[in-house]
């Protein structure tokens, strides 16, 4: 993931904790499967993405790799709907902290 990154691939994103989980509920209701917090995220960013297509008058085609269920982190799920969810901050700084202190990969061909 990280060599997609430097090489300008795909562009890595960071959520918060309760839009990833507000994200994840949306999902369930809609798709009857409780996705774990992991690919939560994927689904927040496919969320985005639908909705800027659909501002841009556009249909593209989404692909969402779904892995896992969340029957393990119900009480991820039950800390937020009550509201007690932490949602720490991670910037844009942190992100850029984390690519830097990753080993140079080997150049994609």
């Amino acid at each position: 993931m990280c060599g997609l990154v430097r090489a300008g691939l795909i562009e890595p994103r960071a959520y918060r904790q309760n839009e990833t989980f507000q994200a994840a509920v949306r999902f369930a209701r809609s798709e009857g499967i409780i996705p774990a917090p992991e690919p939560a995220h994927a689904i927040r960013a496919m969320i985005e993405e639908a909705d800027a297509a659909r501002e841009a008058g556009e249909a593209p085609v989404i692909l969402l790799g779904l892995c896992g269920h969340g029957h393990f982190d119900l009480s991820a799920y039950d800390a937020y709907l009550a509201g007690e969810l932490e949602d720490p901050e991670f910037s844009q700084a942190d992100l850029d902290a984390a690519l830097a202190s990753l080993p140079e990969a080997p150049a994609l061909t």
